[in-house]
């Protein structure tokens, strides 16, 4: 069935497959006849664009109809649903509904899953953790080769930690890249990027990494980078749990006597063996009790701020109480 269905927090990425749905759908020359977006705003937009899609195409090409972040897989009256059992079914083949989500689809409702019946693709577009440090690296790696283009593993690995999971950033700089390079085909090399990459924001693990050291000063200055940098405080606050439990399992591992980097990168559901010594490293001076008492901090801050708590002064807050237990000998 011509419905299609994207849901998920990389903008970008949705943006991207909007635009290949967009091209791959209309005629250039026919587009302001058989493309219509519904914003989530406009009253009875589900409706209409149900009315839209079964409206037959002018011209050539076919019809594109965008409900864009509709709430239909978070609430669906009885009427809204009853609409969309009529029309699904028998959308023509060359009308497109294309449905975009920002919140993950309650799975529950009889809309989701006659979404699910129906479409013929329903995709998630994840964010990769901040903390995934390998799946940025393939991610560059992926990237960089869908442009032409070849990095060294130092230089992916330069990129991903300037980048961190911003995709938009990081095609943006890929695309500089790519310029620089020229018809060279060379692999781009760490000096390189370097040069052109600049790294000017601090990221949330390196926030992490301050607070683990319990340096309140530096933890702050990077917490003021990010705040002015526009970034999330849920965002930070998700790297940090994310960081923390994985130290935590790291630390109740080791002293539980095991060794095996292999097994503990099971455990801790670390995709990289290899990174298990460099985390070793950095709970070796840190106590399971302290990293247990950092969870609850961050756990209040989370609540604190999707209750619309001040968003800096409560990081600010909970960053300086997170040095202290770090600290504490």
């Amino acid at each position: 069935m011509p419905i299609y269905v994207y849901w998920g927090e990389d903008d970008f990425a949705i943006e991207q497959a909007i635009a290949s749905l967009r091209d791959r759908v209309l005629n250039p020359l026919w587009t302001s006849f058989n493309y219509t977006a519904f914003p989530p705003e406009q009253p009875d937009a589900v409706i209409q664009g149900l009315n839209q899609v079964m409206t037959p195409t002018f011209g050539a090409g076919g019809r594109l109809v965008w409900l864009s972040n509709t709430t239909i897989c978070q609430h669906c009256p009885e009427n809204l649903l009853a609409e969309m059992v009529r029309t699904l079914p028998s959308i023509p083949d060359n009308s497109f509904l294309l449905l975009t989500i920002h919140n993950k689809p309650d799975e529950r409702l009889k809309s989701t899953k006659l979404l699910k019946q129906f479409a013929a693709e329903f995709r998630e577009f994840p964010l990769i953790p901040p903390w995934k440090t390998e799946l940025i690296i393939q991610l560059v790696n992926q990237a960089a080769q869908a442009r032409g283009m070849k990095l060294t593993p130092k230089a992916a690995e330069v990129v991903a930690e300037a980048v961190g999971n911003n995709t938009r950033l990081l095609y943006n700089e890929l695309d500089k890249l790519r310029l620089y390079a020229g018809d060279n085909n060379q692999p781009l090399r760490e000096d390189t990027i370097i040069q052109l990459v600049r790294n000017t924001t601090q990221n949330s693990l390196q926030l992490a990494a301050a607070i683990r050291m319990g340096d309140a000063a530096k933890a702050l200055t990077i917490l003021s980078d990010l705040m002015n940098a526009s970034e999330p405080g849920l965002r930070i606050v998700a790297t940090l749990i994310g960081q923390f439990r994985t130290w935590l399992w790291v630390k109740i591992i080791m002293d539980s006597g095991e060794r095996n980097p292999q097994a503990i990168a099971k455990a801790t559901e670390v995709g990289n063996p290899k990174r298990i010594y460099f985390l070793q490293q950095e709970v070796k001076f840190l106590s399971v009790q302290q990293l247990i008492a950092c969870l609850p901090l961050l756990l209040e801050l989370e609540l604190s701020l999707k209750q619309g708590s001040a968003e800096i002064s409560a990081l600010q807050t909970k960053v300086i109480e997170l040095c202290q237990v770090c600290r504490a000998s």
